[in-house]
Order: C-alpha cells, then structure tokens, then sequence
C-alpha cells in the first residue's frame, strides 16, 4: 500500500481531524483514510482518476516549459 505525507498542515486542521476521528472512535489515520475514500467515491472513481492524470499531465508540461526556458 502506497504512503502518504501532508506537510504545512495548520494546527487548527490537525485538531479538528483528532477531534472528528474520536468522535467517530477511530484514529486520525484511519479518519483521514475514511475522508480520503469518500472524496474520492463521491466523485466517481474514473472521474477522479481521469482529473488526477490531467493534472499531472498539466504539471509535467508545465515543469518541461520552465526547463527549456
């Protein structure tokens, strides 16, 4: 399974994941997974594939285009 990392996150964000993830009687970690998952089913798994490979897509070309400059 992939990790991942989220830097910058403002305290007032961490706090109110701690919060919502005891009230739910989970870890933050698994909160985070739970809200990961649903943002992602709410959009429909191919949607949101096919908008993440276009964004990426769009940064690749935008790096390529500051590398040539």
């Amino acid at each position: 399974m992939a990790m991942l990392t989220v830097r910058n996150l403002p305290d007032e964000i961490h706090r109110a994941l701690r919060i919502q993830a005891a009230h739910n009687g989970r870890s933050m970690e698994a909160e985070v997974r739970a809200i990961l998952s649903t943002a992602v089913e709410d959009k429909g798994s191919t949607q949101a594939i096919d908008e993440a490979e276009a964004h990426q897509q769009t940064e690749t070309q935008e790096q390529d285009k500051q590398s040539c400059s």
